[in-house]
């Protein structure tokens, strides 16, 4: 009894010990002045920030793994569409757990159509290509009309998108998903509010959007829409403001800053290390840093076939046996597809990853080149960085200009470094044409080789890497290793795409019960009073 009484102070110890451990973290380490608080300067930190993945995705921790080392050889000798051999470290990050579907694309559609009801063009340039499944001695006229609306394949995975398409879908997404967390928690006026509830009878607010929501212009304070629950803005002399006018019993207001950490990443798509280190999911072997089973496909083993009792035999993924064998013997159908099959078909590899061999081939971001991994940084190396930066409207108030959609203008960057203020505006005062771009690193050791394009080369700046094998291809293809590149504005129906988002913060996922080092609290600051 005595020592279950020494057991609890020791608990209660601890919960004391970390609650002002926590209540500590309010105030500066090198100043000692308190955060969050409008008499200390209003300077706001959150202290309570809790990462996630956006819908859709699904944990990776990263780590180190060799980049193609699950290639196979054929008579002696690898194929040349595998990559250099290289030990390479991803980061760890999110990726969707399926490949995206018919009824996403046409969700996307669907705001396109509603948002800008009179821009055709818009909604024409996002359609994908569904003449893609024309085969000259192939009866696939059904396909044409009927894979991408009909409901019998609103699961399936979309293709005849191109890899611009993919990647303009990825930056509407992480809009939607943005404003819809930004509205749901009332940082922004809510869906029911600005739309009505039939239901309720509540009646639409007087004033609805007049532009969509975008990411960029809502986090540089051009997006002005302040929901019941809107961040309070601490800062002392927009607090006067606000005491002084019309608002001046709710106080002051602001938009969500990134250094709030409630908005979520941009989506996008995986680079070409990342997908592979994904798909190969090695994490299932790993113990003590020790894999102890490599993979040469997304499961453990030699075999294409589940040796499972209750599913012995069944294929484990979706892709062509034979030159003429897409499925099986009827009555026995084997990989059940014929072409492709809905996104969560088979087992998920030890990431939790769906399809990530076979039903369709995935783009990912990088530009092609068949010696990429010689020469690319062994820390998330990727080919492809093009350098961006937001065209500014107004150099005094960091206004950036937007386009038709609503989007920020991008033009090419100016510099590799941080511009003096003088510089800024100098630049901005210039015409577009007479600023000097900073290269990106594309024709790093590689040049270009779009002059020669069509004559001895099939290989520009806009060939992008697709990967993972399809309903179309035979077995090696489902190899992670192996990869293929198609121009950025082709597609074709074995073709899809899945997205990825960027993890901030540690590289550990789960710390729970794992070895860790101690570190001491931070001491509390007491001044001379």
């Amino acid at each position: 009894m005595k020592k279950s009484y020494l057991y609890s102070l020791a608990y209660l110890a601890l919960v004391a010990s970390l609650m002002s451990c926590k209540s500590k973290s309010g105030t500066s380490d090198k100043t000692g002045l308190a955060y969050n608080k409008k008499e200390y300067g209003g300077f706001q930190v959150n202290n309570k920030f809790k990462r996630g993945p956006g819908p859709g995705l699904v944990e990776i921790e990263g780590g180190v793994f060799v980049m193609s080392g699950s290639a196979i050889n054929v008579a002696g000798q690898e194929l040349s569409s595998y990559n250099h051999k290289r030990e390479t470290t991803v980061s760890s990050f999110y990726m969707d757990e399926t490949e995206v579907s018919n009824t996403n694309w046409l969700e996307y559609l669907n705001w396109i159509r509603t948002s800008y009801p009179t821009d055709y063009e818009y909604y024409y340039n996002e359609i994908p290509d569904t003449l893609v499944w024309r085969r000259p001695l192939s009866y696939n006229e059904p396909y044409v009309d009927n894979y991408l609306r009909h409901p019998a394949y609103q699961d399936y995975p979309v293709v005849g998108v191109t890899w611009e398409q993919a990647a303009r879908y990825c930056d509407w997404r992480t809009d939607r998903v943005n404003e819809l967390l930004l509205r749901d928690k009332g940082y922004m006026t809510s869906f029911k509010d600005i739309n009505g509830d039939t239901r309720t009878g509540v009646a639409a607010a007087s004033s609805r959007p007049t532009e969509p929501f975008n990411t960029e212009i809502y986090l540089n304070g051009q997006y002005d829409d302040k929901g019941k629950k809107a961040m309070k803005d601490l800062s002392p002399t927009n607090a006067k403001a606000a005491d002084a006018g019309a608002n001046g019993n709710k106080g002051a207001t602001r938009n969500v800053r990134l250094e709030d950490g409630i908005l979520k990443q941009p989506y996008r798509l995986p680079t070409e290390a990342e997908w592979e280190y994904a798909a190969l999911g090695l994490i299932g072997n790993t113990e003590y840093e020790n894999i102890h089973e490599n993979k040469i496909y997304p499961w453990n083993g030699l075999g294409l076939s589940s040796a499972k009792k209750r599913t012995r035999g069944l294929i484990l993924a979706n892709f062509k046996r034979t030159k003429g064998d897409y499925m099986g013997v009827g009555g026995s159908l084997n990989d059940k597809g014929g072409l492709t099959v809905p996104v969560r078909s088979y087992l998920p590899n030890d990431f939790g990853l769906y399809n990530m061999a076979g039903n369709v081939n995935e783009w990912v971001a990088d530009v092609y080149r068949s010696k990429t991994f010689e020469a690319a940084d062994a820390f998330n190396p990727y080919r492809g960085n093009f350098y961006e930066d937001k065209k500014v409207a107004d150099a005094n108030t960091g206004r950036i200009e937007k386009d038709k959609h609503n989007r920020p203008v991008m033009i090419s960057a100016v510099s590799a470094r941080k511009q003096t203020w003088a510089e800024k505006q100098a630049a901005a005062n210039k015409p577009a044409d007479s600023v000097n771009t900073y290269a990106d690193q594309r024709g790093y050791r590689d040049q270009a080789t779009n002059d020669l394009y069509g004559e001895i080369t099939l290989i520009t700046d806009k060939s992008r890497v697709y990967k993972g094998g399809s309903w179309d291809d035979q077995a090696i293809w489902l190899n992670p290793a192996t990869r293929r590149f198609l121009q950025q504005d082709e597609a074709t129906a074995d073709i899809g795409f899945r997205c990825a988002m960027t993890m901030l913060g540690a590289s550990e996922i789960r710390s729970m019960g794992k070895p860790q080092f101690k570190t001491k609290p931070q001491k509390a600051f007491r001044s001379g009073k």
